[in-house]
């Protein structure tokens, strides 16, 4: 079984055909889905498909393209949903300076605020990182505790910034871009990430991976990540499909019985 650690089945482009895209992905071996919000309608949106699939969680948090534009009755909002048990991560959250570097300062203080309520709630966060890998290391390093995990989501830093985000005690996630032909880097950050620090996603509806590249991306792609993470590392797709799975499981706290069950098809 495969798991699909970071979509966005709340997004636009796929909300309105969610049935038919969930039931692409469980019929193309992916047994569990993590639905990230990234403000307050998607965060809204992925409480109300992780109550109706039992095989798909929800995280939920505020984006850094969004931290200016936030208001307070929004946190308050934030914070009763995490309250909810189908919500397994915070997120996602963290810094983006690739859009606006103009607000960077108010992304710290929304990032940090998300860092507080992981304590809080005891719950991993979901990291979203652009143009931004000295200040994210920074903020994690001074602000979260050691005993808080999450995932640097559809990473896309070096290596040797890869190493220092394991001693944060962090999962490293890679997505279509890893398929990219010219993709060096994450080539090679595939090929040397710790076993247990590896996980899988597709971003959709973004980052197609090849043979896909430039088309709408569901949760049923994800094999295509795999085989290529599979080929890179000199593993068989069976054993990537099991560490990523694994991994996802444990970080998310995913209920075992869920597990399971999504393992059973419905035709």
């Amino acid at each position: 079984m495969l798991i699909d650690s970071h979509c966005h089945l709340n997004d636009n482009l796929l909300y309105s055909q969610v049935d038919d895209v969930v039931h692409n992905a469980k019929t193309n071996e992916v047994g569990v889905m993590i639905c990230v919000g990234y403000g307050p309608l998607a965060n809204k949106r992925a409480l109300e498909i992780a109550h109706r699939y039992p095989f798909i969680y929800a995280a939920i948090g505020f984006h850094p393209e969004i931290a200016s534009e936030l208001l307070e009755a929004d946190w308050l909002q934030l914070e009763a949903d995490l309250t909810d048990s189908r919500v397994v991560a915070i997120g996602e959250c963290g810094l983006d300076y690739y859009w606006d570097k103009t607000h960077s300062d108010i992304q710290k203080t929304v990032f940090t605020r998300q860092i507080s309520l992981a304590r809080t709630h005891k719950l991993p966060l979901i990291i979203h990182m652009r143009d931004a890998t000295e200040d994210t290391y920074t903020i994690l390093k001074n602000n979260k505790p050691s005993d808080i995990s999450g995932v640097m989501h559809c990473y896309s830093g070096s290596v040797e910034s890869m190493f220092l985000f394991v001693d944060l005690n962090m999962y490293i996630s890679l997505a279509g871009p890893v398929t990219f032909k010219n993709a060096k880097v994450p080539k090679e950050v595939a090929k040397t990430i710790p076993d247990a620090r590896l996980m899988i996603e597709t971003d959709s509806p973004y980052l197609s991976p090849v043979p896909l590249r430039g088309k709408t991306n569901e949760p049923k792609h994800l094999r295509y990540i795999c085989e290529e993470i599979a080929s890179l590392r000199g593993i068989t797709y069976d054993q990537a499909k099991k560490i990523t799975a694994m991994n996802a499981i444990k970080l998310f706290n995913i209920n075992s019985k869920i597990i399971s069950d999504s393992c059973e098809i419905d035709e």
